[in-house]
């Protein structure tokens, strides 16, 4: 047991509220992180280190808070000249390359709104995103480029793309980033009326049950929700270098890339890999690049337990925390027998920041995510919206009647009918369900709705269904998750086949190169079962979770090699 989990479980508590109380108070009217924190950060100390960047070939580069600001100007004072404007939505497609950070800085210094992209998106992605969104610009990497070029007629809303790359070469169609900064002044001043406060800054697309994604937006303060992510659970302190595994393009790149982390004095690491994830090279870059805190979904945690960890000397890491899905105690359990480290649960979702936590100094309890974050007001609600007894299971909701917490969105843009679901009879719901035992520690349990969660990826069914039914074989589909002991959940299909098609892997595999290529490949189904029918409501709604309550039953779940001749003999076709 490390020192901090000595002090016992008030030390978690006390930090917690002293954290709250310290770091609120004096927050600018029309806070905007770009001006500040970042620009008020290089002003002071301005070859202070900010970002260590690692790229995929290993080269690690260097760039302190001066920099950022510079190339932030620069970048804004082009967007400017190029028309994008106050409240314009501009999407980046990138990889974790430094231009993510610089661009949506300038963004937020001049007020358009960044909706961050992921490099898997498909041109069907791109191109609902774009028309549902009205966006005005897309700045996206070299290689990813032809995709937007697919789709971008179809989208009246683009003025303005802006291709990212090792060079200033140009593009038929495209404004080269390099181009754009070359010459512009490295000083963007504050505006009079300046973008911030309840203004919108960031959109987050998010996967439902129905429907296409949700854009969650976020205004200006939704940074200060990140306090507490990165003082209290992240645990960081001045000089702390910070590795969150995450893709730019999903909301957890913000919660541990980016505002709190540089509130907090840390540095920003930053590991560019783009090939096949290698965990025997995450480790070894962790330890050659004195990483000294990482948060990572429990899968990563599984895989890098799973090496020899005696080869990798670790002991500059001193601190683990990890979100996005469940974790298996036994993956805690092995890690803390290999490195003596406990990791430390938390959860919160697009639409917020942390919510629930297990902090430094509290107890460990496996298997329970932790307490709730001070500063929001959480309780468990039944099906009537009347709070839960200890040890009852209800629905995670913010109360938000007298007030409303910073880092909670501002609602589902373009989706009034959506917004006022969610924030129904004065509380905003999540649509996760949990318990609370006696001490106040939560444990998840799941959604409410039918959103999979595979390797702290959420997937739409609704999405992967249209991909399903849009294979010539497909008549119905229907798709729920299955417990997966590397991923958490992965996708399964349900099929109804067209009349003149029979089950084969043949068709399975066929299937599933299909859906891969309409929608992002981790939406693939790796299981897929044919049957003659759906189970259905009357009014012909899809009955997932009879789908997914027969597969318990069943004890249905995806298996390696041996088992994939139990699934056969259940009549369901396993994917690699």
């Amino acid at each position: 047991m490390t020192e901090n989990e000595k002090t016992g479980e008030s030390a978690g508590n006390d930090l917690c509220e002293r954290i709250a109380a310290q770091y609120t108070p004096g927050v600018p009217g029309r806070f905007n992180f770009a001006y500040d924190v970042m620009d008020r950060k290089a002003a002071a100390n301005p070859r202070e280190l900010a970002l260590i960047h690692l790229d995929e070939h290993g080269h690690r580069r260097d760039y302190d808070y001066g920099y950022f600001a510079e190339e932030s100007s620069k970048f804004a004072h082009a967007l400017k000249e190029a028309g994008i404007r106050r409240g314009d939505r501009v999407m980046l497609i990138l990889y974790r390359r430094v231009e993510f950070w610089s661009a949506t800085l300038a963004l937020h210094k001049i007020g358009a709104v960044a909706i961050p992209g992921s490099f898997l998106l498909t041109e069907s992605d791109i191109l609902e995103r774009v028309k549902f969104g009205s966006i005005a610009c897309i700045i996206a990497e070299r290689g990813l480029t032809k995709k937007v070029d697919a789709v971008k007629e179809a989208c009246p809303s683009l003025r303005l793309l802006v291709d990212v790359a090792d060079d200033a070469a140009t593009l038929p169609g495209w404004r080269s980033f390099a181009e754009l900064c070359a010459g512009r002044p490295n000083v963007f001043p504050r505006p009079e009326i300046c973008p911030g406060g309840k203004d919108p800054m960031l959109v987050f697309f998010t996967s439902g049950t129905t429907g296409m994604p949700k854009m969650v937006e976020h205004d200006y303060e939704y940074p200060l929700g990140h306090i507490m992510t990165a003082y209290a659970w992240h645990d960081l302190k001045p000089g702390d270098i910070h590795l969150t595994v995450s893709d730019t393009g999903w909301g957890k790149a913000m919660w541990g890339k980016f505002y709190g982390q540089w509130m907090a004095g840390a540095v920003v690491f930053v590991f560019d890999f783009r090939d096949k994830f290698i965990p025997m090279y995450l480790l070894r870059e962790i330890s050659r690049n004195n990483v000294t805190t990482l948060c990572a979904p429990p899968t990563v945690f599984r895989v890098l337990a799973r090496e020899d960890l005696a080869l990798i000397p670790l002991d500059k890491l001193r601190h683990c925390t990890t979100a996005g899905e469940a974790m298996n105690p036994s993956v805690a359990e092995m890690w803390k027998k290999k490195t003596g480290l406990s990791i430390y649960e938390g959860y919160g979702q697009t639409e917020t920041t942390l919510l629930v936590a297990t902090f430094p100094g509290m107890k460990i309890k496996p298997g329970v995510i932790g307490k709730p974050v001070p500063g929001w007001n959480l309780t468990l609600l039944d099906y009537d919206d009347k709070p839960c007894a200890a040890g009852e299971e209800g629905e995670i909701c913010i109360d938000v009647r007298t007030s409303r917490p910073r880092g909670l969105f501002t609602g589902y843009a373009n989706d009034p009918e959506r917004t006022a679901e969610a924030f129904r009879n004065g509380f905003y719901h999540t649509g996760d369900r949990a318990s609370m035992d006696s001490d106040g520690y939560i444990t998840f349990l799941g959604r409410i709705d039918d959103v999979i969660k595979s390797a702290g990826y959420r997937i739409g069914p609704f999405e992967v269904e249209n991909a399903l039914i849009s294979h010539e074989a497909v008549l119905e589909a229907a798709v729920t998750g299955v417990a997966d002991d590397l991923r958490g959940q992965v996708v399964k299909a349900t099929v109804v086949l067209a009349p003149g098609f029979k089950p084969s892997r043949e068709l399975t595999m066929d299937i599933q190169r299909h859906v891969k290529k309409c929608t992002a490949p981790y939406k693939y189904p790796r299981i897929v079962e044919y049957v003659d029918s759906l189970p259905k409501t009357v009014s012909g709604k899809i009955k997932r979770a009879e789908i997914r309550a027969n597969d318990t039953k069943r004890g249905i779940k995806r298996l390696t090699a041996m088992g994939s001749k139990v699934l056969e003999k259940l009549g369901l076709q396993a994917g690699k």
